[in-house]
């Protein structure tokens, strides 16, 4: 039976680390909404919209037309990535053009895309 290197075999509590911690930790509501938020992301076609709309504001036929999907399937996924903050749109005579939401937005999008490349 082989020991498992990374577990912590003390049994020092380290005080001052612990309590410093916990008057840094949010409330539920915080973790509930990150991990929402998370989740959120968390879905292939959402990624794929994320990924084109990092590149140019589109509107839902073309980034149907990216995706090689229906204008109802992203209209929905549009959806839910606009009532979760993740995206916005703009409406200019009967089009409608939608864009990431706002620097954050970009920057989660890029740094978690740098991150999987970068461990190649």
């Amino acid at each position: 039976m082989s020991k498992n290197e990374f577990v912590c075999d003390c049994n020092i509590i380290h005080e001052e680390v612990v309590n410093k911690v916990l008057k840094q930790m949010p409330d539920q509501d915080l973790f509930n909404k990150l991990a929402e938020f998370f989740k959120i992301l968390g879905d292939t076609t959402r990624s794929k919209i994320l990924f084109a709309l990092d590149e140019h504001e589109m509107c839902v036929c073309d980034i149907a037309n990216v995706l090689g999907m229906s204008k109802s399937s992203i209209s929905h996924q549009l959806s839910t990535l606009r009532r979760s903050g993740i995206v916005k749109c703009r409406k200019e005579g009967k089009e409608v053009y939608y864009m990431l939401d706002d620097e954050h937005i970009k920057q989660v999008f890029e740094i978690g895309k740098e991150h999987i490349e970068h461990k190649k």
